[in-house]
């Protein structure tokens, strides 16, 4: 029995997708928020923090300007610094071991996350799927430059293309609107966990929908009989 992917390549959001950090995040959005004088979040809330950069959060959560929302995403990462990234993280259930999986079958993959990039080595370090991902991408330490959903998949895809990868037939995996909407930009298509932080709507514009990591794995990789 021989093990294929009808994609070339997959593309991995992190946040909700592969990893939970919201224990983490939780926490240092409480204190982030109540320095600049700001209610904690409850735990509810989180579906507005996670996913897309910060710095837009800050903004259209709870209002901040330009300037304060850069100043509160900085206190924020120092807050993130001392805690250590992976602190309180944990991987979904089988998503770790799909990764490698796909690696044994030759799949290249690579992350294309709104999470900071340092954050996002650090991260697949810790549970160590570095070893299985051809690139990691994410957004740049100030979450401006380099952001966008749309920006990240272009960076991810272009930095696979610089390995020799064939980048013709790619795939998204990922928890928010704002993977479909950053995928389509560049025609590739999404399966979106429902095991992430989002609202029911957001699946919209979707190629696939799967509720666990077995069903990904069934629209990830094919069994050929030899």
């Amino acid at each position: 029995m021989t093990i294929r992917s009808p994609w070339t390549c997959i593309l991995w959001d992190v946040d909700g997708t592969v990893v939970d950090a919201s224990e983490g995040i939780l926490r240092r959005l409480t204190i982030a928020l109540t320095h600049f004088g700001l209610p904690a979040p409850t735990r509810e809330e989180l579906v507005h923090w996670i996913g897309p950069p910060l710095y837009d959060s800050f903004q259209a959560n709870v209002g901040m300007t330009g300037a304060r929302a850069s100043e509160a995403v900085a206190y924020y990462r120092e807050i993130g610094k001392k805690d250590g990234y992976a602190t309180g993280a944990r991987l979904y259930p089988g998503v770790g071991e799909l990764i490698a999986e796909l690696d044994a079958a030759g799949v290249p993959q690579a992350t294309a996350s709104s999470k900071p990039e340092n954050q996002v080595r650090v991260l697949m370090d810790h549970f160590a799927l570095a070893p299985h991902l051809r690139v990691i991408v994410g957004a740049t330490p100030d979450e401006k430059t380099l952001a966008t959903k749309a920006d990240i998949v272009a960076e991810a895809l272009r930095q696979l293309r610089e390995k020799g990868v064939d980048t013709s037939r790619p795939v998204l995996i990922g928890d928010r609107h704002h993977d479909i909407e950053g995928g389509a930009v560049h025609d590739v298509p999404v399966i979106f966990v429902r095991w992430g932080f989002s609202w029911p709507h957001e699946s919209e514009g979707a190629q696939a929908i799967v509720d666990d990591a077995a069903q990904l794995r069934a629209l990830l990789l094919i069994e050929d009989d030899e």
